[in-house]
């Protein structure tokens, strides 16, 4: 299975299954799109920014569901088999992306896989192994942790500096290699991971540009 970003700012997620596991996929995408759970009860957990409505639908329900929510995407995350069947049959009927938590491994067009995700800022990194191993997911969500802190400031001041290169006209070639440069500074990242400021860790990238640049980079 190949990862693949998807913007859902705007759109509606539908949930159903008020569950633990309902909870952890509402929580995940109410960050950015609008998520509506249905289920006959909730967990005692964190959905997010959700929505609740409070029903128990049949498989025979479902397509009024989702005329009713016209989602983006839909999560099958019941405790009733028959029922999931039915919301990933009527989802993939009307092309709309699903993801059956009830299911591991192979998948039908149309149905994903969400993967366990770290987050600093505009930096994501995904962790997946297809559905196959959500405990091994959980473990390497865990390391990865450690990799992405700071990642957001660095990720930040390093595209604020590619475009005020490029304004610059700095010669593609050496404007690259000063940008991996401070991408790869141990120095940047230890301000970053030491809770430093986008002020600082902008600093901290300067001296490190100016050096790759050397005294021609001041001119250019």
């Amino acid at each position: 299975m190949i990862p693949l970003g998807h913007d859902f700012d705007g759109e509606t997620v539908l949930v159903f299954g008020g569950g633990a596991v309902g909870a952890r996929k509402a929580r995940r995408f109410a960050r950015e799109a609008r998520v509506v759970v249905v289920s006959p009860t909730f967990a005692d957990a964190d959905f997010g920014a959700s929505e609740f409505v409070r029903a128990a639908p049949t498989p025979a329900d479902v397509p009024t569901w989702l005329d009713a929510a016209d989602p983006a995407l839909v999560v099958a995350a019941t405790d009733d088999t028959d029922l999931n069947a039915a919301i990933e049959s009527a989802t993939t009927e009307r092309g709309v992306l699903v993801n059956r938590a009830d299911r591991s491994g192979g998948r039908d067009r149309g149905s994903v896989v969400v993967p366990a995700t770290v987050e600093d800022g505009p930096v994501t990194v995904a962790v997946t192994t297809s559905g196959t191993s959500p405990a091994v997911s959980r473990h390497l969500h865990r390391e990865s942790a450690s990799v992405v802190d700071g990642a957001g400031v660095v990720a930040t001041v390093v595209g604020e500096l590619r475009d005020e290169l490029k304004g610059r006209d700095v010669d593609p070639e050496r404007r690259r290699a000063a940008i991996r440069a401070v991408a790869e500074s141990e120095a940047v990242w230890a301000v970053a991971r030491d809770r430093g400021t986008e002020t600082a860790v902008r600093d901290a990238a300067d001296r490190v540009l100016t050096e790759a640049l050397g005294d021609a980079g001041a001119d250019d």
